[in-house]
């Protein structure tokens, strides 16, 4: 009488059950392949900076998390003072540096 409204097929179809195991499987799938391609690089980042920021010493040149490109005059546990000009010090925490420059690359600019 209902066979109009649902093929037997069907009906047969959704008495059959799925492994237990196959969602978490999926998960663990998922959740590898968001390590590998998100946690994973953002990590290798955070520990290449954190070497970066470790080995700073007075003379290089760098550029802040601003924008601001100068060269290290004093070095301190927490906080850098950075020389963007002639007698012109900036106090910054060692944390805002991004990127270490090749020595001389002030004097092409």
């Amino acid at each position: 009488m209902l066979d109009f409204l649902i093929s037997p097929a069907f009906a047969q179809d959704a008495a059959a059950q799925p492994s237990p195991l196959q969602p978490l499987i999926m998960l663990g799938i998922f959740f590898a392949v968001f390590f590998f391609l998100v946690i994973r690089p953002q990590m290798k980042r955070a520990k290449e900076h954190r070497n970066m920021v470790a080995a700073l010493s007075k003379g290089d040149e760098v550029i802040t998390g601003g924008g601001i490109l100068g060269r290290i005059e004093e070095v301190g546990e927490s906080f850098i003072s950075v020389e963007v000009a002639d007698g012109i010090r900036l106090k910054m925490q060692r944390q805002s540096i991004t990127a270490v420059l090749p020595k001389g690359t002030l004097k092409s600019l």
